[in-house]
């Protein structure tokens, strides 16, 4: 077909003369006017939240936080007011509240205790191992045990096994009879308060999820039995290296076994989806030590041959197995951190992300339980508890 338009003659001078697109020559046709915007930018139909950036705010807070430090877990005396906990937290309010309290602090210095007591020790280094200690860990290789029990149902889901709720489901069936193996007969009515601390330790069977959350919720139960007492401060080096190294053996058979789903996961700009204390426990366990760095972590050779002693080798060789592609890509803050020159600064750095990140966030914290051994707004209990002997006292 032959190419047609009209060609005028004469056209009256402009810098703007239309021509054809076709032959180039001028046309009469007036030409597009010049777009004054840059073309659209792609937006998916929905943003994922799990590749968002990390927030300058929550890096910002964490540089300018104080690095926390170890409190003594503050015994409990008769008489007992054991109950059932409850959730408190619903708002930043809610959280500045619970920081603010002496629950808040003695339970975050627990932490950093657990931490100092495997300070420059390995995992098969020997610790003692009290009967409780030793309960615990059998406890939690039964549990290990009905997982093998448990076969994952054949499905097309990627995550989220159902069997995992059949697995669930004897957990919680179960759990006021495994509290009774080490608790003397004095602490039995606690199973009330400590037993939805241990059964939500492990993950949501509706969800089919596991995160920090709910790693928090052990270490809440591990504080629990600080405050009866079962578990001393002699015992803290053997409760991170015997029951939280079994727990975790225990998290990353359910996370494989069941294809657990990350519970609020911050993909790549996370440092694990499963997973925190293991990098606060383990930094420590490296600080001073005569060749490891933290850049050792991008030799495979020192991961393969030292994973089974240290924790953070362990967590970031787990790390290794279940990503695909460069670490640099699928792990970029913990890629960050191996340029940081010392474990100990590695440490300290881990404790602050862990309030800020963990437990100062509402998504993670409205899910913790607060009974009578975390008591909720301690300082307004304590002050009403007070009163009565003040009045009584001026009665006199």
């Amino acid at each position: 077909m032959e190419h047609q338009h009209e060609h005028p003659e004469t056209l009256p001078p402009s810098s703007t003369t239309p021509t054809c697109c076709k032959c180039g020559g001028p046309t009469a046709m007036a030409a597009p006017p010049p777009s004054c915007y840059p073309p659209p930018v792609y937006r998916p139909i929905r943003a994922p939240a799990i590749n968002l950036p990390p927030n300058n705010n929550s890096q910002q807070a964490i540089i300018l936080a104080p690095v926390p430090q170890a409190k003594p877990v503050p015994p409990i005396s008769p008489p007992f007011h054991f109950q059932p906990p409850s959730k408190q937290i619903q708002s930043p309010d809610d959280l500045r509240r619970f920081h603010d309290s002496d629950s808040g602090k003695h339970f975050l210095g627990f932490v950093v205790a657990l931490s100092e007591s495997i300070r420059s020790k390995r995992i098969s280094d020997p610790c003692h191992v009290s009967p409780v200690t030793a309960s615990i860990v059998s406890i939690l290789e039964t549990l290990i045990q009905w997982v093998d029990q448990i076969p994952p149902t054949q499905q097309a889901a990627r995550y989220g096994n159902v069997s995992y709720r059949v697995w669930h489901d004897r957990l919680v069936e179960n759990s006021p009879d495994l509290m009774l193996k080490f608790l003397p007969p004095h602490l039995e009515p606690s199973t009330v308060e400590i037993v939805p601390y241990f059964s939500d330790s492990f993950g949501n069977p509706s969800r089919i999820d596991y995160g920090t959350g709910h790693e928090t919720n052990f270490a809440a139960w591990l504080y629990c039995l600080a405050r009866m007492d079962l578990i001393k401060q002699e015992d803290y080096p053997a409760v991170v290296a015997r029951v939280f190294v079994k727990y975790l053996e225990l998290m990353r058979k359910l996370q494989l076994v069941y294809c657990l789903e990350p519970a609020g996961s911050h993909g790549v700009w996370g440092l694990d989806d499963y997973h925190f204390l293991p990098f606060i426990f383990g930094s420590s366990q490296l600080i001073d030590h005569k060749y490891m760095k933290p850049k050792s972590i991008h030799n495979d050779d020192i991961l393969e041959n030292f994973s089974k002693e240290y924790m953070y080798l362990s967590a970031v060789a787990f790390v290794k197995k279940v990503k695909k592609g460069p670490f640099s890509e699928h792990s970029p803050l913990l890629d960050d951190i191996s340029g940081v020159p010392n474990w100990n600064k590695v440490n300290s750095g881990m404790l602050k992300m862990y309030k800020v990140e963990v437990l100062e966030k509402v998504p993670i914290m409205q899910h913790f339980l607060f009974g009578w051994l975390i008591k909720w707004r301690m300082r307004e209990v304590r002050e009403e508890e007070t009163r009565p002997s003040l009045i009584k006292r001026n009665d006199v």
